[in-house]
């Protein structure tokens, strides 16, 4: 929605979007693949859920890919209204880079890739998400981070939290490398 500039859903094509960018797209599951240790199996799993090829895009699903922050208007229709399509984007991809995220660092985690090599890796990562999410430089990997840390991290760090020390420590260190590696952008 963000490239078609009108924030009206028929003038979005999953196809227009992918298509000048799939140098950028490649760049961003080959990082993911290799910070993540996933192999073909767990790549192909991309492709096969359909959401990097030609699907319909409706104001319910936007509703639920910005967790329905924005509320359900009364009446329904107006979720596709451009105002509420493009708060609904808005949302959804500070939503989402912050979810995407977590599930890059625990997924490193879990593939015990050292922290401080990750960290770069992770950045660069963000880093094309960002620029695929929005062009406009309204995303960052640095305002990711920001929002990642306040929403995610604390329910690990808590002290009533269910994640074992080791968990605990793993996420304070990708914290702290990669606080090192976006200061410094």
């Amino acid at each position: 929605m963000n490239f078609t500039g009108t924030w009206k859903l028929a003038d979005v094509s999953v196809d227009g979007f992918l298509a000048g960018r799939r140098q950028e797209l490649g760049r961003l599951m080959d990082g993911i693949q290799e910070v993540c240790r996933f192999g073909a199996p767990g790549m192909a799993i991309a492709d096969e859920l359909g959401y990097l090829r030609e699907h319909e895009v409706t104001p319910e699903f936007l509703l639920l890919w910005s967790a329905g922050l924005t509320g359900v208007p009364e009446p329904l229709e107006e979720l596709a209204e451009p105002r509420v399509v493009r708060r609904m984007c808005r949302m959804g991809a500070d939503l989402q880079l912050t979810q995407f995220l977590q599930a890059l660092i625990t997924a490193a985690i879990c593939a015990e890739v050292e922290e401080r090599a990750a960290a770069v890796h992770l950045a660069e990562i963000l880093g094309i998400a960002s620029e695929l999410v929005d062009p406009s430089g309204r995303n960052s990997p640095e305002s990711a981070f920001r929002m990642w840390r306040v929403a995610q991290l604390p329910g690990i760090l808590h002290p009533y939290s269910e994640a074992p020390e080791s968990g605990r420590a793993a996420f304070r260190a990708y914290d702290l490398e990669l606080e090192k590696v976006l200061a410094s952008a």
